[in-house]
C-alpha cells in the first residue's frame, strides 16, 4: 500500500500554525458548532468509549460516529458473560440512542486493564478460541444487537495486570482471526458487515518496566481482520515512568531525560510512525485522546515541574474538574509546551506537575490526524468533558475544517 503520509515539514508547520491560530477563534467556532446540528462527516471518524460516566440521554451522539460500551468481560468458563441487569439498562438506553441517530455504530468492548484475566487461557487453543468467539457473537451481536466487538486485552505476553504466557502474541492474532470469521458467518446470513476493532497500546513503560507493543501484538497480522485499531496514545507518562512528563505529547522533546526508546516513541507522532513501520496503514489507525489529566507530586521547581523526578502520582482528573476547579485557582499556573503542543499546570506551593489536554491542544491533535490521513480519533472517556462539550467540539472542528482553522 502506498504511504499516504507526507514528510513535507513546511506543510506540517503550516498546519500546526493554522491550528494554533485557529485556537484564538476557537470559542467562536465551538459556539457556531453548538447551534449547527450538522450531520457527522463520513471521515475522519470520532469514536468514543462509554463507561457509564454520564447519562446515556446526555451523550452528544450527533457528533460521534461510534460508541464503544465498556466493558463486557470473559467469565470463568472462558465465554462472553451475559450482561448484568445494570449493564442491560445501559445497553437498552444505548440502543434507543442509536435508533434516534442513524449511522451511529454501537460496539461492545470486552476486557480492560484488569478486567480480563482469562484472555490468556481462552485464547490458548483453537477449541477455546472457537468457544469464546461463538459465545460473543451469539450473545452480543445476534442477541444484544451490537454492531461490532472491540477486543481489549491488556496485554498479551506481558506489560499489564492480567495473566500472561509467551504464546499470547500468537494466540491474540488467532483469536482476532476467529472473531472475524464468526462475525462474517453471521454477516452473510444478515447481509451486513459487523465491526471488529482492537484496543492496542503505544507507551513503552508498563508496570514499571520497558515495554513494546510489538512484544504483545503482531500488528501487521491483525490488519486483515480488523476494521481499525484503537491506539491508546495516552498515559505516555505515568507512575511507571522515571520522570514527570506529558500524558499525550504530540512530538518528542530532545530535553526529555527519559531513556530511549521512550523519548522518541512516547508521543503521538512517534506512535503513528511506529505503527505504520510495523505494517498498519494510516486508515486503520484511530488515535486515542484523553479527556482527563494526571500529575506527579514532589517535583522540582526547576522548569515548573517538567521532566523532574517525583515522589508519587497525582490522581487522574476529568477535564470538567480541571476546567472548573484547577484552572480557576491561583495555585495552579498554566504553561504551554511548543514541542508537546500541550499545556501543563504547576502548583508551586504543593510541588505538583499536572498534564492534560484542553480545546487548544486537541484542535492541534485533530489537525495532525487529518494531515496524516488517519482514520480518526478515539476518546477515553465520555462523561469527562465539560457541559459545553468543549473538548469534543474542538476535535470535531479540527478534524473537519480546512487547515484546522475556523
Amino acid at each position: 500500500m502506498r504511504d499516504r503520509r507526507t514528510n513535507d515539514s513546511a506543510q506540517r508547520s503550516r498546519i500546526w500554525r493554522g491550528a494554533r491560530a485557529g485556537a484564538a477563534g476557537l470559542m467562536f467556532a465551538l459556539a457556531a458548532l453548538a447551534g449547527s446540528g450538522r450531520a457527522r462527516a463520513a471521515s475522519p471518524q470520532i469514536v468514543a468509549y462509554y463507561d457509564g460516566g454520564m447519562p446515556v440521554a446526555a451523550i452528544p451522539a450527533d457528533h460521534l460516529n461510534a460508541i464503544i460500551y465498556a466493558f463486557e468481560e470473559p467469565n470463568a468458563a472462558d465465554l462472553c458473560a451475559r450482561p448484568s441487569p445494570a449493564q442491560m439498562r445501559a445497553i437498552d438506553a444505548l440502543r434507543r440512542l442509536r435508533r434516534r441517530h442513524p449511522g451511529l455504530a454501537l460496539l461492545v468492548s470486552i476486557g480492560g486493564w484488569n478486567q480480563a484475566p482469562e484472555y490468556s487461557d481462552l485464547a490458548l487453543t483453537a477449541a477455546s478460541r472457537a468457544k469464546f468467539a461463538r459465545s460473543c457473537v451469539r450473545l452480543l451481536i445476534a442477541q444484544e444487537h451490537f454492531d461490532g466487538i472491540d477486543l481489549d486485552w491488556e496485554f498479551p505476553v506481558h506489560g499489564g495486570m492480567n495473566r500472561s504466557r509467551p504464546e499470547d502474541r500468537r494466540d491474540a492474532t488467532a483469536l482476532v482471526r476467529e472473531l472475524r470469521r464468526r462475525l462474517d458467518v453471521l454477516g452473510r446470513r444478515t447481509h451486513r458487515h459487523y465491526l471488529l476493532t482492537v484496543a492496542t497500546p503505544a507507551g513503552t513503560w508498563q508496570n514499571g518496566g520497558a515495554y513494546s507493543v510489538s512484544d504483545s501484538y503482531d500488528l501487521a497480522a491483525l490488519v486483515p481482520y480488523v476494521d481499525w485499531l484503537n491506539v491508546m496514545t495516552y498515559d505516555m507518562n505515568t507512575i511507571f515512568s522515571p520522570y514527570s512528563g506529558f500524558n499525550t505529547p504530540l512530538a518528542a522533546d530532545p530535553r526529555d531525560p527519559a531513556p530511549e526508546p521512550q523519548r522518541s516513541r512516547d508521543n503521538l507522532s512517534g506512535a503513528v510512525r511506529y505503527y505504520e513501520s510495523h505494517g498498519v496503514p494510516a486508515d486503520k489507525i484511530v488515535l486515542g485522546v484523553a479527556f482527563y489529566g494526571r500529575g506527579f507530586t514532589g517535583v522540582s521547581n526547576r522548569h515548573e515541574g517538567l521532566y523532574s523526578k517525583y515522589a508519587a502520582g497525582y490522581p487522574e482528573t476529568p477535564w470538567k474538574i480541571i476546567e472548573s476547579r484547577m484552572l480557576t485557582s491561583p495555585q495552579w499556573v498554566r504553561h504551554w509546551s511548543v514541542t508537546a503542543e500541550a499545556p501543563w499546570l504547576y502548583n508551586a506551593r504543593r510541588h505538583i506537575f499536572f498534564t492534560y489536554d484542553d480545546p487548544q491542544s486537541l484542535l492541534i491533535k485533530a489537525a495532525f490526524v487529518r494531515h496524516e490521513h488517519l482514520r480518526g480519533v478515539m476518546i477515553w472517556v465520555l462523561g469527562e468533558d465539560d457541559a459545553r462539550n468543549s473538548l469534543l467540539r474542538a476535535l470535531e472542528w479540527g478534524l473537519h475544517s480546512e487547515n484546522g482553522t475556523p
